[in-house]
């Protein structure tokens, strides 16, 4: 007879008296981030506005001592969700780029103040990512070209559904100056003017100057038709009124200066141009063919001194010189006869693509805005590219012709 005990048998309900494990560290906060996150992200329908914001200041709380990873999800989850609370979006628009980027991208809760403020507040990666966003509004994008950040200003321009403000494009232009890359793309927008164009030329490429002149120049038309009657009643009033002598000029169909002529030890403005061919360019011819274009001495002088030389060929035909004195000019400019071959051909594509009338619009413009503050920003960018010269309202240099040479 076996002595073995038998086997004791099983209580029913044994298991359940096992102890659980306990969970690890910091599982109750994941939780309760991942709680919060769901009532913020339910839709307008489901719980009431309150709830969710008092969800929203607590996540908000939360994220502020949570890793990266933890706002990255929150991130996530709130990227399409317009009706999220504003606070918890700003906060995460401004966290990490890679936290950033994704409530950024396309979240329709964003208004023009918010994003201007994250483009004030933000590093590059942040602007980058509100000026490639979809109908972006003029708001923004004054406060991207406000920023300086040439990286979101290129973006900005690439973005075709932005819409740029007169300011921002004011702005650009004067940044292309120092950022070359900008330079295309301005010349692309629509929103780009004649105003912005024709000083932005000045530092140009020879390719991009050929695009202005081509899109920004006009014949002036519809000015000359519906002000032909202001000629006789500014003459009636011995054109003593400046600012309308002033914008006259602009108007006019002539362009060289008959008046200047008339003064001018030179029978013409060619033989103004053969004698400093022969003898040289100096500040005495420099201002005589001026007058005798019809433009200022501190136009001419900014259009001789211009490397590219695009300009020379503008007054040139504008004035309606022959080729031949057109090269005779761009001789007398000191360059040597191996410079003036290799760049007379490049030029000479501007002189021969541009219309006699377009030619003038440009020259005249360029003889206006000179003088004149159409932008506060452009006629500052003018001054500094001028070297600091101040202009005076006649459009002369308070520091006097500099001295001729390159």
């Amino acid at each position: 007879m076996s002595t073995e005990p038998e086997p004791e048998e099983e209580t029913p309900g044994a298991a359940d008296n096992v102890t659980e494990a306990p969970p690890p560290p910091g599982f109750a906060r994941r939780a309760l981030l991942r709680r919060l996150m769901d009532v913020v992200a339910l839709p307008a329908s489901r719980g009431s506005v309150q709830d969710r914001a008092i969800a929203g200041d607590l996540l908000l709380e939360m994220l502020i001592e949570s890793d990266e990873a933890a706002r990255e999800l929150c991130a996530r989850r709130l990227r399409d969700m317009s009706q999220a609370p504003k606070r918890l979006l700003r906060f995460l628009a401004l966290d990490a780029p890679q936290v950033a980027q994704i409530v950024l991208a396309d979240n329709k809760a964003f208004d023009d103040s918010d994003l201007a403020h994250v483009v004030a507040h933000g590093a590059t990666p942040h602007r980058l990512a509100v000026a490639g966003r979809r109908e972006l509004g003029h708001a923004v994008s004054s406060a991207i070209a406000d920023s300086g950040d040439v990286a979101a200003m290129k973006v900005l321009l690439e973005n075709t559904q932005a819409k740029l403000s007169e300011h921002a494009i004011d702005v650009m232009i004067g940044a292309s100056r120092k950022a070359p890359e900008l330079v295309p793309l301005l010349c692309q927008r629509e929103e780009t003017r004649p105003a912005h164009a024709l000083v932005m030329f000045w530092w140009a490429s020879a390719e991009e100057r050929r695009h202005i002149l081509t899109r920004f120049s006009a014949d002036r038309a519809l000015l000359i038709d519906g002000c032909a009657d202001i000629f006789r009643y500014a003459a009636d009033e011995s054109w003593a009124d400046p600012v309308v002598r002033k914008a006259m000029q602009v108007i006019e169909r002539r362009q060289r200066d008959r008046t200047a002529l008339d003064r001018s030890g030179h029978d013409s403005l060619e033989a103004a141009i053969t004698a400093a061919a022969a003898m040289g360019m100096d500040n005495a011819l420099m201002a005589e063919i001026s007058h005798l274009s019809g433009i200022k001495p501190l136009t001419g002088e900014k259009i001789f001194a211009d490397v590219g030389g695009e300009g020379v060929a503008v007054l040139c035909k504008a004035t309606g010189l022959k080729r031949h004195f057109f090269r005779e000019l761009w001789i007398s400019l000191g360059r040597t006869p191996e410079e003036a071959d290799a760049d007379f051909a490049r030029v000479s594509l501007t002189f021969e693509g541009l219309a006699v009338a377009k030619a003038q619009t440009v020259l005249r413009y360029w003889n206006w805005s000179m003088s004149s503050a159409f932008s506060p920003e452009m006629l500052e960018d003018y001054e500094a590219y001028l070297d600091g010269d101040a202009i005076s309202p006649d459009g002369e240099s308070h520091s006097g012709v500099r001295a001729f040479g390159r």
